[in-house]
């Protein structure tokens, strides 16, 4: 399937890197990037491997324990909804 970012998960993964550029280097950058590409394969391959909410028709992939991104399955694509820091509270930083 193909795995194609909302335009929220490109601002907030654009955030995410430029913090991490500017707060770590370029090897952590590289580090994320190399995990993040690996689960987007992961999921591209097997859509439903990740857990899954169905309150909110939504999974949850671990990226690191930093990083997490939540995705749908629409119409043969796997769309990323957005990119979540999981030391925040999901309660009060969540909205679709």
């Amino acid at each position: 399937m193909e795995v194609y970012l909302s335009l929220r998960a490109e601002k907030k993964l654009q955030k995410l890197i430029y913090y991490l550029l500017e707060n770590w280097n370029d090897k952590v950058v590289s580090n994320f990037l190399e995990k993040l590409d690996k689960k987007f394969m992961q999921i591209s391959n097997f859509p439903k491997s990740c857990p899954f909410s169905s309150k909110r028709n939504i999974y949850k992939c671990i990226v690191s324990k930093q990083t997490s991104f939540y995705y749908r399955i629409k119409n043969k694509e796997i769309e990323i909804i957005t990119f979540f820091d999981n030391r925040q509270d999901f309660k009060n930083h969540f909205c679709m």
